[in-house]
């Protein structure tokens, strides 16, 4: 039952669901872009000092991207309450904290170097945004 003051999410997965979150939450919402190979707020967005964040994201593999909103709205001086996501793929996380998935998939994932397909030669389907430019 924390307060929320703001919804922020990153771009692009976490764009429709942290906008619905917050509407239903009646929080203004923001999101993080990538410029250069890093996150950050662009088009005017701000955390105000001590607004309590909610981090909302579609779904969630190893953490990475909801790490580095979390970093972003630290170092804004807000407050992370908590991450929300539609979807939680299991494994470890780069982020602490409390987290709330609505759904929890087991699936197994392999670094490149241990993985039989890769060195079977198999293309790889890659989903995500961060390859969206190569």
């Amino acid at each position: 039952d924390a307060a929320i003051d703001l919804v922020a999410a990153p771009a692009v997965g976490g764009l429709i669901i942290g906008f619905a979150v917050a509407q239903a939450l009646g929080v203004k919402f923001i999101f993080s872009e990538r410029e250069g190979g890093a996150m950050t707020f662009r088009r005017s967005f701000e955390v105000p000092s001590g607004a309590r964040v909610l981090v909302v994201e579609d779904v969630v593999t190893t953490g990475g991207s909801v790490k580095e909103v979390v970093d972003l709205v630290e170092s804004a001086g807000g407050e992370v309450v908590g991450v929300v996501s539609l979807i939680d793929r299991g494994g470890d996380k780069a982020f602490t904290g409390a987290f709330w998935p609505l759904l929890t998939l087991e699936v197994e994932s392999w670094e490149p170097d241990s993985c039989a397909l890769c060195a079977a030669g198999v293309p790889i389907y890659s989903p995500g945004s961060r390859r969206l430019s190569e």
